[in-house]
């Protein structure tokens, strides 16, 4: 337990690390993580995901982030393209791609979805 307890501090101080540098070295992290943030704090927890996407659209728009919603991407399966595309909420600024996700909590099952998709895009 006291082991486990470790880990998942330590888990969370790197992530807090990177997140910290990732928002002082690039404006673009930083604008959009500060809306985001800025409708959790209007909205709390409790409701679907359109409604954040709404609002964190009208944020997106008050503080000049470019973004497009709802983007088709086209997935490749070793070189071929597939009738299948994936549906991403929001791209900023053409490069970052913003998944919303109304859970109390993460689970590898998305996680791994927002990293196969950067990475089939190189995003």
């Amino acid at each position: 337990m006291i082991i486990r307890r470790l880990r998942d501090y330590t888990d969370r101080h790197f992530k807090l690390m990177i997140l910290n540098t990732l928002t002082e070295t690039d404006p673009r992290t930083y604008a959009i993580i500060g809306a985001a943030m800025e409708v959790h704090k209007q909205l709390g927890c409790g409701f679907l995901e359109p409604v954040y996407q709404e609002s964190l659209a009208i944020e997106f728009t008050k503080r000049s982030v470019p973004f497009r919603r709802e983007v088709r991407l086209p997935i490749h399966y070793k070189g071929q393209l597939l009738g299948t595309s994936y549906c991403a909420d929001s791209i900023c600024f053409e490069s970052v791609v913003v998944e919303l996700k109304a859970l109390a909590r993460m689970s590898g099952t998305e996680e791994s979805q927002v990293n196969q998709l950067s990475q089939g895009h190189g995003l």
